[in-house]
């Protein structure tokens, strides 16, 4: 009999799948284009994202997640079932425990609505994970030890927060702003600055090229194409990245003003561990240029980025079925 265990990161922004003595397998946006008229899906991940902005009226390309949370059950459990295939291929034959990451203060609903569309597509048993544990385990960090270890998993949808200690958080928060709102404050900025009305995918472009939380020591420009709202015609102007800096502020801050709630909640003897250890970022937000440096100065306290921090949750959740399986390896 053959078995599989797959821990799942379930974005807001990408789906990543890990499968256990394999890695992670699969990394697709969180994307699925469907056919308003016939409720037939038409595309989903890579190919659904292309068609982002892109769609004539009748096809729809949806995110069925936000903030961290389904948004869309019948289309998430659609998207799971055809990644975790795509994964896994058609040659197992028994259904698989999944382990799935869910924010950490997501509501008992919220985290019901998961497990269950979890279950539709096609799992046995299924194991739910909060994103800070297995951000942590997933960036190689031994959350068994009585110490204290801060890490600040920024996704696509939500921050989580969390100072762990014993195996579990202490102290932690959730809030709905991560790398989407990088993309919205980009698109504000540009509309009210310069008239410009931009897309998510070239708002994430200018995030990924030339965006930043701190001052670079260079200043980086790029040409950025989108509609003239005056006139309604496609125009090109050039930005710097001192602009994205403005345009950032207010996201950042608000990541700032989390991990100083968290800071503030950690008892003295775990505070102390942290001043030593320092703040672990993962998550695909926390590529953000300059963003440990931001932390760093406004903390003071040393900041780093993990090793891949993309796929830091999703390793983290893989490692979490494959502990809980080595204690019921025949369920």
């Amino acid at each position: 009999m053959q078995y599989t265990d797959i821990g799942i990161d379930l974005g807001t922004a990408s789906v990543l799948v890990y499968i256990r003595g394999k890695g992670v397998v699969l990394k697709e946006p969180s994307v699925v284009a469907f056919d308003r008229d016939t409720q037939k899906i038409m595309a989903i991940g890579e190919d659904a994202r292309l068609m982002l902005g892109r769609t004539p009226g009748n096809i729809t390309a949806v995110r069925p997640l936000r903030h961290g949370v389904i948004s869309d059950y019948t289309v998430t459990e659609k998207m799971m079932k055809y990644f975790i295939q795509k994964a896994i291929g058609h040659r197992t034959y028994r259904k698989p425990r999944i382990a799935v990451c869910v924010p950490s203060q997501v509501t008992e609903v919220e985290k019901k609505a998961v497990e269950d569309a979890t279950y539709q597509a096609g799992a046995r048993e299924v194991i739910i994970i909060e994103e800070p544990l297995a951000a942590a385990i997933g960036a190689g960090i031994d959350i068994s030890k009585p110490c204290g270890h801060m890490i600040v998993d920024i996704g696509g949808g939500t921050t989580d927060v969390a100072v762990i200690s014993c195996g579990s958080p202490v102290a932690s928060t959730s809030i709905k702003v991560a790398g989407d709102d990088f993309d919205l404050a980009i698109q504000r900025y540009m509309k009210i600055k310069h008239n410009l009305l931009i897309g998510d995918r070239t708002a994430e472009d200018i995030k990924i090229k030339i965006g930043t939380a701190f001052k670079r020591p260079e200043v980086e420009y790029m040409d950025v194409k989108g509609r003239n709202l005056i006139n309604g015609h496609p125009d090109t102007i050039k930005v710097s990245s001192d602009e994205t800096l403005d345009a950032l502020e207010d996201p950042c801050n608000n990541i700032l003003d989390a991990i100083q709630k968290v800071l503030e909640q950690t008892p003295p003897e775990l505070s102390a561990d942290i001043a030593d250890r320092g703040i672990v970022l993962t998550g695909g937000g926390s590529l953000l240029n300059g963003l440990e440096d931001l932390i760093s100065d406004k903390m003071g306290i040393n900041t780093v980025t993990a090793e891949d921090p993309m796929t830091a949750v999703a390793i983290g959740t893989g490692k979490c079925v494959e502990f809980h399986a080595s204690f019921r390896p025949e369920f």
